[in-house]
């Protein structure tokens, strides 16, 4: 095993090494921790000859995913021994203090206000000083993401991506759309929510959206279809946009969820009022965090704290069918970043609410 504390990262030189200590000596696998975040285990921040890996295999481990799954064993899954459960508890919180250097991730590298305000003041280009580094940063903030939301759901959540793709050409993609249009975005899936949550991040307006793309029911007319929409959406926030999409329609619908609900109308094709619609696009913006590291107001805790509440009012409000409903967060987790180390619980046998979901076809 190697293991990094703090900041400290890994070094594939020293990494090579290592492989070939083991190969000599005949040992199965490498592990390596640290607080750098990957989706998977057989991915590693610090790539190494390929050669080497013939005989041993090489996985990597984040702090912030042991902590995730601690917290998952004891808020979701329980312990019902007392003194392994106090153990865990002081495991949890013992990680989630700053002055260990274990607590996982440590927030947008030193690259970021660089890139930032290029973005702002309208100079960043594919060739910035500081795009590669963000971009790498931005992949890890996506599983830390990942990471978080399973914390308060109890579920695998895992970023949503084409199935051929891999991290070097994820890579590549966000420092593209980073360098040329100023945005970093990425999707998150959450196991039978209605589809993969997207986060868009515009570094030159200084925003944060969230998105969800939603299938409309095949069957119903246009003012049906919309109304099993919107009477999904009653704890949402009012200023939530609703687009609907109809076929060969080149400038859809759109209007605030507020709106909306007041008159379905305005979701109606006007050119066409009987055309049904296809699917919907919900957005929320928001302003981005601009402190570094974790604190308060930052990128980090903002963004985190936006996603949890646009899950928690709006995705997993929305049910396709009355048999699925997507994992529910904790009321008093929405829109909140508290540390799981404060005690908020989470049981794994809490009653489920009434039934008050539409069915699919009203």
């Amino acid at each position: 095993m190697e293991v990094k504390t703090g900041g400290a990262e890994l070094d594939a030189g020293q990494l090579e090494r290592y492989l070939k200590i083991a190969s000599r000596e005949g040992f199965n696998a490498l592990l390596t921790v640290s607080h750098q975040i990957v989706a998977s285990p057989n991915e590693q921040p610090a790539p190494v000859d390929g050669r080497l890996l013939k005989k041993v295999d090489l996985r990597h481990i984040s702090w912030f995913r042991i902590f995730t799954e601690a917290v998952v064993e004891r808020e979701h899954l329980g312990v019902s021994d007392p003194e392994q459960a106090r153990v865990l508890g002081d495991l949890i919180a013992f990680m989630d203090d700053e002055r260990p250097g274990a607590g996982g991730y440590q927030g947008m590298g030193a690259s970021w206000v660089t890139v930032r305000e290029a973005a702002a003041q309208g100079l960043l280009g594919p060739g910035t000083r500081g795009v590669r580094e963000v971009a790498d940063d931005w992949s890890q903030f996506l599983q830390y993401l990942c990471l978080r939301l399973r914390q308060d759901l109890g579920r695998p959540v895992t970023e949503s991506y084409p199935k051929d793709s891999d991290a070097a050409g994820r890579y590549r993609g966000y420092a593209k759309t980073l360098g040329e249009e100023g945005r970093l975005e990425g999707s998150i899936k959450v196991p039978d929510a209605v589809a993969p949550i997207t986060v868009e991040v515009d570094l030159g307006k200084r925003r944060v959206t969230t998105r969800l793309r939603v299938t409309a029911p095949r069957e119903g007319r246009a003012k049906t279809r919309i109304n099993w929409l919107l009477r999904q959406l009653r704890e949402t926030p009012p200023d939530l946009r609703v687009e609907a999409h109809y076929p060969y329609a080149h400038h859809p619908p759109l209007a605030l969820v507020s709106e909306a609900r007041a008159r379905p109308d305005m979701l109606v094709l006007r050119d066409d009022p009987k055309r049904a619609p296809t699917y919907f696009d919900l957005a929320l913006t928001r302003s981005m965090g601009m402190k570094r590291g974790k604190a308060p107001r930052s990128f980090v805790t903002e963004t985190a704290r936006r996603v949890l509440e646009f899950y928690g009012t709006v995705v997993q409000q929305i049910r396709v069918k009355r048999t699925v409903r997507a994992p529910q967060i904790p009321p008093d987790a929405r829109g909140a970043e508290e540390s799981p180390a404060e005690g908020r619980r989470h049981p794994a046998s809490e009653p489920e609410l009434a039934e008050s979901t539409p069915p699919l076809v009203p």
